[in-house]
């Protein structure tokens, strides 16, 4: 059988599905960024109005928060932003921490001179932001170190689920920044710089894993939360 010439790939992308995803996004930058408190409650209807759109795509943004732990939602009763767990930020730490190490793994022979660069002038816009308390600058910063790995790891699956747990992560970040005065993390990232040129991919690995692991261990800690 023969297929004619209606076949030819001229499918536009529809509005309604980029809709969609603007009031995903801009709902996640707020809970995130915390523009939306923890335990607040959020009414789709009102959102909707402040939208200008349907319930249809809010509920739907709403249900892929409640998916990534973001939002809770109570049968019958209201949905809110879900609040900051300290037990549940330790466990979530334990994955990144490992998900960022086997990106190291994967990156580590793979690094180029300019990639050396970028790590460099990431690590030094970390310690310029912590200096000057810039938590938005220090999150980027050292998001923007890490993901250098994860390029050269070359592993889309990988960051996809990099992607999807960052988010709890730079929350509690935000929250509680004052966990991170010390440059504890900007040393640790020093150390991973001359594991990497030394092309050691144990060594890197294990100082990544190590530097999120503590990271997790400042931001969780209870005292900073009396």
């Amino acid at each position: 059988m023969r297929y004619i010439g209606f076949m030819k790939n001229n499918i536009q992308p529809l509005k309604r599905l980029s809709l969609r995803e603007e009031v995903y996004q801009t709902l996640k930058h707020n809970i995130v960024m915390l523009e939306f408190q923890p335990e607040q409650k959020l009414q789709d209807k009102e959102l909707a109005e402040q939208f200008g759109v349907s319930r249809t795509p809010v509920r739907e943004a709403l249900k892929r928060l409640e998916d990534e732990g973001l939002v809770q939602t109570t049968p019958g009763s209201s949905t809110k932003v879900a609040p900051l767990n300290l037990e549940e930020a330790k466990q979530s730490f334990i994955v990144v921490a490992a998900l960022h190490a086997l990106a190291a793994k994967l990156a580590c022979t793979s690094l180029q001179e300019e990639d050396m660069g970028e790590l460099i002038k990431h690590n030094q816009s970390l310690e310029h932001a912590i200096k000057t308390r810039n938590v938005l600058k220090a999150i980027e910063a050292d998001e923007a170190f890490h993901s250098v790995f994860l390029k050269r790891a070359n592993n889309i699956e990988l960051e996809r689920v990099v992607k999807q747990t960052s988010a709890k992560i730079q929350r509690l970040e935000i929250a509680r920044f004052s966990s991170l005065s010390s440059l504890a993390s900007v040393d640790q990232h020093k150390e991973i710089i001359n594991a990497c040129r030394q092309k050691d991919a144990a060594l890197t690995t294990q100082l990544v894993e190590t530097n999120w692991l503590t990271l997790g261990e400042a931001l969780t800690s209870e005292e900073e939360s009396k």
